[in-house]
């Protein structure tokens, strides 16, 4: 199946990114999301990235002009998918706002559209079997920052069909990404390990092993990760990485029982990049400032 037209659900940080590679990719972009001014904080986000990228001589003015073009917002589910032939949700992590999201899509979205879940952590099985079409359902994730990261994990439901996949990671390598195709478990890959990293660096911390900064120090330089669990917990977001816990907890047992510090900072508010504090403190422009 040719893919020429992507609609993206949910304009927040996941979903923009995902919306600036398809546009820059070549493919027609739809941003969908319900409050308009996420929509344009989405958009702005996306065009100063573009400009980045030309500024810093990586990126052509052409092509981030073209991609500028290639995108439309849209807060009309129904006009944001009507001409899809791929769509993927980038909603919050909840398997109920997903599958409701999706059982809605269904009704709009061309009948061969394929559709698609960033969701980390998620059952792509589950949500293949709600939305109708289970043939033509994958699992999309994608790893924030979107336009840097370059990974993709093709996610592989119960029922999804091998052209599916086919097409899933044509669409990934035009995006410019290396893509994995994995099982429909748990974390799938990447969150599972992920996951249990972040969960016992605060648990150290919880301890007194070490600082945040030694400790994010000590993985980066003792084991060559580029960033350091709690920097990443704070890109990521301390909420997500949580919720991504909890339900690896409930599936995969005792070994993912969120640490009591990272739960305490969620419920202090202490969410990470996107409120300016989680482990660390950062300005408006995500800097840190400790």
């Amino acid at each position: 199946m040719e893919v020429k037209n992507v609609a993206v659900l949910g304009a927040g940080t996941m979903g923009r990114g995902i919306a600036h590679v398809a546009a820059l990719a070549g493919f027609e972009t739809e941003l969908y999301d319900i409050d308009g001014k996420c929509l344009a904080r989405a958009e702005e986000s996306i065009h100063r990235n573009l400009d980045k990228g030309v500024a810093l001589g990586k990126l052509d003015p052409g092509l981030a002009e073209a991609a500028k073009q290639r995108l439309v917002l849209d807060d009309d589910l129904a006009a944001a998918v009507e001409e899809a032939d791929l769509v993927i949700e980038a909603a919050p992590e909840s398997m109920r706002i997903k599958i409701d999201l999706f059982r809605e899509v269904a009704a709009f979205a061309p009948d061969d559209a394929l559709f698609a879940s960033n969701t980390s952590s998620l059952s792509i099985t589950e949500m293949a079997a709600a939305s109708g079409r289970a043939d033509r359902f994958v699992g999309l994730h994608f790893f924030n920052p979107v336009h840097l990261m370059k990974l993709l994990e093709i996610v592989r439901g119960h029922e999804t069909s091998e052209e599916t996949v086919d097409t899933a990671r044509e669409v990934g390598e035009q995006m410019g990404k290396t893509c994995v195709v994995v099982a429909d478990v748990p974390g799938f890959a990447t969150s599972r390990i992920n996951a249990l990293i972040g969960n016992e660096a605060f648990r150290m911390l919880e301890q007194g092993v070490a600082s945040a900064a030694d400790i994010d120090t000590a993985v980066k330089l003792g084991l060559n990760h580029p960033m350091g669990p709690f920097e990443m917990g704070d890109l990521v977001g301390l909420d997500v990485r949580l919720a991504i816990l909890e339900h690896l907890h409930a599936t995969l047992g005792e070994t993912f029982r969120p640490s009591n510090l990272m739960r305490r900072y969620v419920q202090a508010g202490r969410l990470g990049r996107k409120v300016g504090k989680g482990v660390y403190t950062y300005d408006p422009e995500g800097r840190r400032l400790d």
